[in-house]
């Protein structure tokens, strides 16, 4: 439609199912590569993807016209078919159910990629459920904690 503009940042964050450290770095740039395909090719702007060892965070510049839900499971769906064609992991290697999905403004965009591409250095200091926990409440999001990701204490990475 003519003289119709938007302009919507989201970052996703998604987990390996029971949080396992699944997601080595030997091939942890292919997947981000990987994944940064299906978001151009949903029609997205990839603005920065991190992965940490048990989960990751993707940061968008987000086509309005598209659907989320939709976004997030073709990734879900297509990067776990390829990790397991690829027998990239030993073990059983499933996202979770569920995801997070935070909006942001325009004057965020560095200070958010700059947060999403170094998750390995981040999670040296603060686990997943803490980081997790720490952006549901500065979004003011209601959550109840039973239909939150699985947080297994303990869970070295």
């Amino acid at each position: 439609m003519a003289n119709t503009y938007s302009q919507c940042y989201m970052h996703l964050i998604f987990a390996v199912r029971n949080r396992d450290a699944l997601i080595l770095d030997s091939w942890s740039s292919e997947l981000e590569k990987y994944i940064t395909g299906i978001v151009q090719d949903e029609g997205h702007k990839l603005i920065a993807i991190g992965t940490a060892h048990d989960h990751i965070h993707i940061f968008i510049g987000y086509n309005t016209i598209k659907s989320i839900p939709k976004l997030v499971e073709q990734i879900k769906t297509s990067s776990n078919n390829w990790i397991k064609q690829r027998k990239l992991s030993p073990f059983k290697f499933s996202w979770q159910n569920g995801y997070g999905c935070f909006s942001h403004s325009h004057s965020q965009i560095d200070s958010v990629a700059k947060y999403v591409l170094t998750q390995r250095e981040h999670h040296k200091k603060k686990s997943f459920k803490d980081e997790y926990l720490s952006i549901l409440n500065k979004n003011d999001m209601a959550f109840e904690e039973r239909y939150l990701f699985d947080f297994f204490e303990g869970v070295s990475l």
